[in-house]
């Protein structure tokens, strides 16, 4: 059985929850199949949507809009 995961409307998704976490108890399933220095590399070049910074010093996190834009237009 595969794992579909319901993104909310509006709202922010931190890395983790995009790429995925296999370690993490539970596991965090991906929802884009790629690796942390592949996804660095797509931000870079506009390939994925850039972060929002402003939600706080340290935090990075996407857009719920942008990432399921992303989903739509990859066919994933």
């Amino acid at each position: 059985m595969a794992y579909r995961l319901t993104l909310p409307e509006t709202g922010y998704l931190r890395l983790v929850h995009i790429i995925g976490n296999p370690k993490a108890n539970p596991p965090i399933p991906p929802l884009i199949p790629v690796g942390k220095s592949t996804w660095w590399a797509g931000v870079a070049s506009g390939r994925y949507p850039k972060p929002v910074k402003s939600l706080g010093q340290r935090i990075t996190a996407w857009r719920v809009e942008d990432i399921r834009a992303l989903i739509e237009q990859a066919g994933i």
